[in-house]
């Protein structure tokens, strides 16, 4: 379960970003005109694409950070951060505990300078 857990806001991410909208309403016409105008405004493929890559980096980033900052709710954090982009990377930056990581003597895995014990081993 927790290796699933990492993954979840990329499969989110991605059900929205393949989903798709079946009314009766919409005809081939109107689709390739929406097309056209978002081809015009330079929305194609690529900016989606580097969107998603850019949302997908935040998140993982903002997981690693905060578990090695020792948060207990990083998945909601990085969960909050997919879904908000840029608001989220901010809302993570001012509440997170500020310091330096420095590598665990045990893991080697990096902590919070200071920390009690280390969130990934749990030794001093």
């Amino acid at each position: 379960m927790k290796r699933f857990l990492p993954g979840l806001p990329l499969l989110l991410t991605l059900t929205t970003a393949f989903a798709q909208d079946d009314s009766p309403t919409a005809s081939p016409d109107a689709a390739a005109s929406a097309a056209a105008g978002l081809a015009a405004l330079g929305c194609g493929v690529v900016p989606c694409i580097v969107g998603l890559a850019i949302a997908i980096v935040l998140a993982i980033w903002v997981y690693r950070d905060a578990k090695a900052r020792g948060m207990e709710n990083a998945m909601l954090l990085t969960i909050v951060t997919a879904i908000t982009g840029l608001l989220g990377l901010v809302i993570y930056l001012l509440m997170r505990p500020k310091g330096n990581l420095v590598a665990c003597p045990s893991c080697g895995q990096k902590r919070l300078e200071g920390s009690t014990k280390c969130p990934h081993c749990g030794n001093p």
